[in-house]
């Protein structure tokens, strides 16, 4: 866990020059449907406020995904990070689920063809079976973000699939992914951290623009197909406020990181210090909490199912009318 250094309560004392936030032009317009707009919201906590509307395709034009789960024992898929005995980051591959029957889960048959089954149109038949998903090109999201961050009294932390922000490149950024040990079924992530949700559009569960970091800190080569840059902007959290890569701009370590992983200091766009999250070192890499405050409704999809939609979190073919 990073250590505390800059008390919540005392950065709601700062002037709001100090707030690194939004702006609505920084979300790829190849990742758009609509131009994005700046519209009246309401904060969480009940105040008046504007945020950045963006509406974001399933998948990012050029955006190259996966893979996920691998047919065989004999292929490579994507990661997952492991929680249970002999945690930590892994390869899909033939080590790992043979490392995961000994503890008793067994996802592969006796031809070692891995069980696997799409979550947006399929139920699962075996015990435990990979998640692949596959892609509602129909599919919008609609985000909104604070473009003047507030403070919130105190820190919100991110438990499973909690709402984390939107990518410069139009890609919904969510908390961990589900647990294998809570629900039997693994949704694979790709070698970028992403994945595609049960409604069928793609989001990040990790700081893809410095996957590299972590994933050698696992002893996992990167093949991420995502441009590497730890000192890069890569995202907007839901309340406002920017999230860069490991390091600052020019390659240093941040100094004086809260427990979210923010901090008051330099980036490459502003003239002054601003307060901006950094990515973690070891995976997953995302902040855990959010310092300040999101808008309410702030995260909607068309999609039938998934985050975001009438039906909520849950896989399978929608319920019929």
């Amino acid at each position: 866990m990073r250590p505390v250094f800059a008390p919540i309560a005392a950065l709601c004392l700062l002037p709001s020059a100090l707030f690194a936030h939004a702006d609505h032009d920084t979300v790829a317009e190849n990742a758009l449907t609509a131009p994005s707009e700046i519209v009246d919201c309401t904060l969480e906590n009940g105040d008046a406020a504007q945020c950045a509307s963006y509406t974001v395709k399933s998948l990012p034009d050029d955006l190259e995904i996966g893979p996920f789960c691998p047919a065989t024992l004999d292929e490579t898929g994507g990661l997952w990070e492991w929680d249970g005995e002999r945690d930590g980051t892994y390869l899909l591959d033939r080590a790992f689920f043979e490392m995961l029957n000994g503890q008793g889960y067994t996802f592969y048959d006796g031809d070692e063809n891995v069980y696997s089954f799409d979550i947006r149109t399929e139920r699962p038949v075996e015990d435990h079976e990979c998640i692949n998903a596959s892609l509602d090109e129909a599919a919008e999201m609609t985000v909104l973000i604070p473009i003047n961050p507030v403070m919130a009294d105190e820190p919100t932390d991110l438990g499973t699939v909690a709402k984390v922000g939107i990518g410069i490149d139009g890609v919904p950024i969510f908390a961990d992914a589900p647990s294998v040990l809570e629900r039997s079924h693994m949704p694979a992530l790709d070698v970028c951290g992403g994945h595609i949700d049960p409604g069928g559009w793609y989001h990040w569960h990790a700081t893809a623009t410095d996957i590299a970091t972590p994933l050698e800190e696992a002893g996992i080569e990167s093949t991420c197909s995502v441009a590497q840059d730890s000192g890069a902007l890569f995202a907007y959290a839901f309340d406002g406020f920017a999230i860069f890569g490991h390091t600052e701009a020019d390659g240093t370590m941040p100094a004086d990181l809260d427990r979210c992983g923010g901090h008051i200091g330099m980036t490459a766009a502003d003239d002054e210090a601003v307060y901006h999250y950094h990515a973690g070192e070891t995976f997953p890499n995302l902040p855990n909490c959010l310092v300040g405050v999101s808008a309410q409704d702030n995260f909607s999809t068309t999609a039938a199912q998934g985050i975001g939609s009438a039906q909520g979190d849950r896989g399978g073919p929608p319920p019929k009318p």
